[in-house]
């Protein structure tokens, strides 16, 4: 009988899911980052029936999130008690990197320039050069409260309120660290493409540029290429929403996660509604709408040779924050992908 192409993860985090990353080399190693102050180290090649769970890390407070570092046994989290941890996922031991003054929201590591970018709600980023572990961060100030971040191999997105992103060159990060500098600007600011606040960005794996999603059912795709050409090719469209029980309008639903596929760069997106979908940039057409699930996908990642989609799920806050508890309603799915389930179908 063929294997499952779908399944859940066993044991699941035990409150929501803030994270999901894949291993730079193996396939079938998923980190999860979770509210319970855990992050979770899984083998998914046994599939389905079996128990995926090869080490928890506990951390002092709930985990914003993960992403791996050089290899597959190095991880970088973001925490909600102001820390930028490293974790040696073998050993098991954890090590401070820098503090923020607020919680950390985001961190993503370039493995090309060896430098981890953590992004703070002090408004303000964290610039680590791992080359030099024992050399002080670079802090950038930023003009918003940074709500996400992503990196492609040559530029950091990091997507504020006040609907500003900025867009940082990590060559030129490479180059201050050299130069002993600490002055860094921003190689382009924008106003997001999208009117509400953004809740993801991902990098397209070309390095031609990036996608938002905003609270509001929306997702916009832009190029880097500051020309009029690339510029024009922008667009948003709506998605993750559902026509109201009585027929007025439509009830609209974040868009909580996105990211692009390694190999194909289509890109996967995850709402409040329930459903993770899949998107060709380039022909502006959705490929493939999944089966909806019982709770909000909070995250999805794709591994490194594109065979798997994780997605996690969980309560969303949608209906507000009173009593909030994600304890027994949060898991975390495996989709094997079909051959051509995310290949691009060519522009029209």
């Amino acid at each position: 009988m063929a294997p499952a192409t779908q399944y859940e993860i066993s044991p699941p985090p035990g409150d929501a899911v803030s994270s999901l990353s894949f291993a730079p080399s193996s396939p079938t190693r998923l980190l999860v980052s979770s509210w319970d102050k855990n992050v979770y180290l899984y083998d998914i090649s046994g599939g389905a029936g079996t128990s995926n769970l090869i080490n928890t890390y506990e951390h002092r407070a709930p985990v914003l999130d993960v992403c791996f570092g050089a290899d597959d046994n190095e991880a970088f989290t973001a925490g909600m008690d102001w820390t930028v941890n490293r974790i040696d996922l073998q050993s098991g031991e954890k090590t401070v990197l820098s503090k923020h003054a607020a919680p950390v929201r985001c961190v993503s590591y370039s493995r090309s320039h060896s430098i981890l970018i953590s992004a703070s709600w002090d408004c303000s980023l964290n610039i680590h050069n791992l080359n030099d572990p024992a050399s002080t961060p670079i802090r950038v100030s930023l003009p918003g409260k940074p709500h996400a971040l992503a990196s492609s191999p040559t530029k950091v997105v990091v997507a504020m309120t006040g609907r500003i992103i900025n867009i940082y060159d990590l060559n030129t990060i490479a180059e201050l660290f050299a130069s002993g500098s600490s002055d860094l600007k921003p190689w382009q600011q924008r106003e997001s493409s999208l009117r509400y606040l953004t809740r993801a960005v991902a990098c397209m794996p070309n390095d031609a540029g990036y996608a938002t999603s905003s609270i509001e059912g929306r997702v916009a795709v832009e190029w880097f290429e500051d020309t009029a050409e690339s510029q024009a090719r922008k667009y948003a469209f709506k998605c993750h929403r559902q026509a109201a029980a009585d027929g007025d309008g439509d009830i609209v639903y974040p868009v909580n996660a996105l990211t692009f596929h390694p190999i194909h760069g289509t890109f996967a997106s995850g709402g409040g509604d329930g459903t993770a979908a899949l998107w060709d940039a380039e022909a502006k057409r959705r490929l493939k709408q999944y089966q909806k699930f019982s709770n909000s996908v909070a995250a999805l990642a794709f591994s490194s040779d594109g065979k798997y989609l994780a997605i996690g799920v969980c309560p969303g806050f949608e209906t507000g924050q009173e009593d909030y508890s994600g304890a027994g309603q949060t898991a975390v799915l495996v989709r094997e992908l079909g051959e051509n389930e995310a290949k691009g179908k060519g522009a029209k």
